[in-house]
């Protein structure tokens, strides 16, 4: 990508009516950042600040036009992945991402949404584990995430989140973000482990209960700001400070009765 040109980021993912995560949340993070959105819808989700009610998977079929017909005409500088809702739909991203070679992708294996609503079946996290993570260059599980692909209990700890950070690394995905937002403290402390090694990258835990939509605006703000950082821990250090501000500013939205969004556009309105 020239210097000076605008990064065309793609999201594959479900759409959030509410505006928080999903799609709009995605969308909203790459304008904030100064990133040419684009999207390929995975499925259709009724769900608000309260929780999910419905799931409308989209065919894998038609998952794969719309990634064809986009791709061809309009190459993606970054590719953000987040709800697949099956192991057909993860086939399909898989294909696509073989046959249009994006440079940089970021996946965020959405299982469960922070409701507690399961996103992703249990019979599809095999396929995710064995399809999608050897073509990412960077995962972004949280701890229960990360426990769901490795088959492991979930950790309580530091030590134990360097560990199974080299070990997602292990089964295939380039980069790993081991977010540890569950744990306790006044910081909330992530793990990046890369083929150099594990670096710790800390943030101030911000205290809001309006957190809906954390996740998708992260991954999307790291794939948003990758084409221009010069390698992966720049991009995820800046995206990091753009999540730290955007939920501080959270409580200013008065968005539902759930958890509300973080605030996207902070640094504009």
């Amino acid at each position: 990508m020239a210097a000076n040109a605008v990064p065309k980021v793609l999201t594959i993912a479900g759409t959030d009516p509410s505006g928080g995560a999903g799609i709009q949340g995605d969308l909203k993070t790459f304008s904030a950042l100064g990133a040419y959105g684009m999207t390929v819808v995975t499925a259709l989700v009724a769900q608000t600040t309260t929780g999910v009610t419905g799931i409308h998977e989209v065919p894998a079929a038609f998952v794969a036009q719309q990634l064809d017909t986009l791709l061809t005409d309009v190459p993606a500088d970054a590719v953000k992945i987040g709800m697949l809702g099956d192991a057909d739909l993860i086939k399909a991203v898989a294909a696509a991402l073989d046959t249009y070679r994006p440079p940089h992708v970021v996946l965020d294996p959405v299982m469960v949404a922070k409701s507690g609503d399961r996103l992703l079946p249990a019979d599809a996290v095999s396929e995710l584990r064995r399809t999608l993570l050897p073509r990412a260059d960077l995962i972004t599980p949280n701890l229960p995430e990360a426990a769901d692909l490795l088959g492991e209990p979930q950790v309580s700890g530091l030590p134990e989140m360097h560990a199974q950070a080299a070990r997602l690394r292990a089964l295939g995905a380039r980069q790993v973000l081991l977010k540890g937002g569950h744990l306790d403290g006044d910081t909330c402390v992530d793990v990046l482990a890369t083929p150099e090694g594990t670096i710790e990258l800390a943030a101030p835990r911000v205290p809001t209960h309006n957190t809906h939509g954390t996740g998708c605006t992260l991954s999307s703000a790291i794939a948003a700001l990758r084409p221009r950082h010069d390698d992966w821990p720049s991009a995820v250090r800046a995206a990091k400070d753009y999540l730290t501000q955007a939920l501080r500013a959270a409580d200013s939205l008065g968005v539902g009765h759930g958890h509300g969004p973080v605030h996207h556009f902070h640094n504009a309105w």
